[in-house]
Formats: C-alpha cells, structure tokens, sequence
C-alpha cells in the first residue's frame, strides 16, 4: 500500500477528528475529547492559526496525523511542540509514523526551532522505542503538569 504525508485541509478535520478519538480510547481516556470538528477548523485555519497539521493518507482516507504548534524555551529559544502523532491501529508499524515525524523535524528545521518536544505516557513502550529509535531523548526524570478548565476557574475565583 502506498502513503502520502501532506499538510492537512479543513475537509481532513473530521477524519482527524476520528483519529484524535481513536487515540484518547487508546490512552483509556474515550470520554476526554472536547474538542469538535468546528474547533478545530477554526483553531488550525482561522484568523489567528494555533497549529499545524501533517496527515497521512492512504485510499484517500486520513490513516495518520501529526499535529504541531509553537512554543518558546527561556533557555533556547523557539521550540515546535509535537502535540500527538497518531497512526490509526490497524496501519501502525507500516511506517506511517516514520513518514510523519519526517514531515515533523522538516517542519521544525525549517522554522529555525532549537528544539522539538513531546510527551509520551510512560506504558507506551512501543512508541517510547520508536521515539528512542529515532535519536529522541525520552527524559524519565520529569513530570507533565496541567492545570485543567475547572482548574483555571478554581485559581481565578482564589485570587
């Protein structure tokens, strides 16, 4: 079968939806996705553009996704941020995230980045291997944190 990695459209958004709801019922959080067709047409392709995004294809069917946007390091400067990249289960290890992550480091060294960061959950052997295999530093010493919506508003309503 043959793949083909380009910037994704607006049409692509549902199709990408799908796959960001196939990832969140992999990481057993299916009930996690907020965000809607609509958000993300507005969010990747509006006035003010929040991220970009690579898909695979196959068939004229979106099979992969990588999904990036930019963040700014006070020791390095400007950084791209790999938010997921994600290969529908039953085409993952034909390579398509291999082609995806290229798009990613192409997309990021074209840009001038000093760095290209993400997280991986740490039961995710096989992506941390993949990771790995590809020269990434998977820091074992750090931990994510995040302060959710209702997280937002409970620090808002204690200033």
């Amino acid at each position: 079968m043959e793949f083909i990695t380009r910037d994704a459209t607006k049409e692509d958004m549902p199709q990408v939806l799908n796959l960001i709801k196939e990832l969140a019922l992999f990481e057993k959080e299916p009930e996690a996705v907020e965000v809607t067709v609509d958000d993300l047409i507005l969010d990747g392709f509006g006035d003010h553009k929040l991220f970009h995004c690579f898909v695979a294809e196959a068939n004229n069917t979106v099979v992969g996704l990588a999904l990036v946007y930019n963040r700014y390091s006070t020791w390095k400067g400007p950084v791209l941020h790999l938010e997921d990249l994600i290969v529908t289960l039953k085409m993952r290890g034909s390579g398509i995230g291999t082609l995806l992550l290229n798009e990613v480091i192409k997309y990021g060294h074209s840009q001038g980045v000093k760095r290209i960061c993400w997280e991986v959950l740490d039961w995710n052997e096989p992506a941390i291997k993949f990771y790995q295999s590809k020269g990434a530093d998977v820091k074992r010493d750090w931990d994510v944190v995040h302060l959710d919506e209702k997280g937002i508003e409970n620090y808002i309503a204690n200033l």
